[in-house]
């Protein structure tokens, strides 16, 4: 079972008004286990990044102005979540923006690459509700370490969010064992036996008298208890 754990930053909230995704992390796990393959570029946006986003992110547009647009890693990044369950916090979000950058370059929607979309801020919701489910209160409230966290980045937070991930379906570990677990068969059920592998003692000589007399013995005692 592969999984994708992603996150974006953009200069904004509204793709449908011109914002663009300027950080795009995505991170590997292989059954709930991390395999250190991750996916992680900044994006050059082309326009001006929202005072109020800045200061989510701390990402200036002075430092994106040599990196890549995101036509130039779309295939890269398309190529490393194919076939991938993709699992987002608050993902109608970051689904939103990644459709509209790959609409503007022809390349479908992100639905058609992955198995499914898993929304973990639903989750949360649905197991926490009337409870803040942020990142920070899910880390806080599963006991995960991230006080490394000072501002949101994509990186970062995809990985924070597998560890929230992992904690919040730990139930489901049993589950998954149990329907990993061979049947188990008795001893004597669908077995045979390679008869040329046997290995056969024969008694000697001396063995065979001993043996005499102890039969012997043992009739003499049976009469006498008569």
């Amino acid at each position: 079972m592969r999984q994708i754990f992603l996150d974006t930053e953009t200069t904004g909230l509204y793709p449908d008004q011109g914002h663009r995704i300027i950080e795009v992390a995505a991170v590997e796990l292989l059954h709930r286990r991390p395999t250190q393959q991750h996916f992680h570029h900044y994006v050059n946006p082309e326009r001006e990044i929202d005072a109020g986003a800045q200061e989510v992110h701390g990402i200036s547009l002075e430092f994106l102005q040599d990196k890549p647009l995101f036509a130039q890693i779309a295939e890269s990044f398309l190529a490393f979540i194919q076939g991938a369950e993709l699992i987002i916090h608050n993902a109608p979000f970051d689904v939103g923006f990644l459709n509209m950058e790959l609409g503007k370059l022809g390349l479908g929607k992100l639905e058609s690459y992955v198995s499914e979309i898993t929304d973990t801020l639903k989750m949360a919701k649905e197991m926490r509700p009337g409870q803040r489910n942020n990142l920070d209160a899910l880390c806080r409230h599963f006991g995960i370490d991230n006080s490394h966290r000072t501002l949101h980045g994509a990186l970062l937070d995809a990985e924070l969010l597998a560890e929230v991930y992992v904690a919040m379906t730990r139930g489901q570990e049993s589950l998954l064992m149990e329907l990993s677990m061979p049947e188990q068969h008795s001893t004597t059920s669908n077995q045979t036996v390679d008869r040329a592998n046997i290995l056969v003692y024969r008694a000697s000589a001396e063995e065979l008298h001993n043996h005499e007399q102890y039969l012997e013995g043992l009739k003499k005692a049976g009469a006498q208890s008569w």
